[in-house]
């Protein structure tokens, strides 16, 4: 019962820092396109950032399998999957090291 205790602190604790990670990241010292992300927060991103995404996605994937049901009977099932897995998996994997929002560098440098 311990264990089970535990391991929902952890994931609640998990769950609530990713919530937050992106409003911290708004607040943001990111330089330019021209530099880049700085070392410092390349360095965070993937020890921090990067594997507090994959747990997200996956509790996401898990909240999403539970809701299933209720999403097919409300007609959303695409748009819960998109905004409980989809969008941290992009966070997580498709932008780029050190970077503060899912826009690539490459897209940041032409706006």
């Amino acid at each position: 019962m311990k264990r089970m205790y535990r391991m929902a602190a952890t994931a609640v604790l998990a769950l609530g820092v990713t919530l937050s990670a992106p409003s911290q990241a708004a607040s943001g010292t990111y330089r330019s396109a021209e530099t880049g992300p700085r070392w410092e927060d390349q360095t965070m991103d993937a020890l921090v950032a990067r594997p507090m995404g994959i747990v997200g996605t996956g509790l996401g994937a898990v909240i999403w399998t539970v809701s299933l049901p209720f999403s097919l009977l409300g007609g959303n099932a695409g748009e819960a999957a998109d905004k409980l897995v989809g969008g941290p998996a992009r966070e997580t994997f498709a932008r780029c090291l050190g970077c503060r929002s899912g826009r690539s560098q490459a897209n940041v440098a032409t706006q």
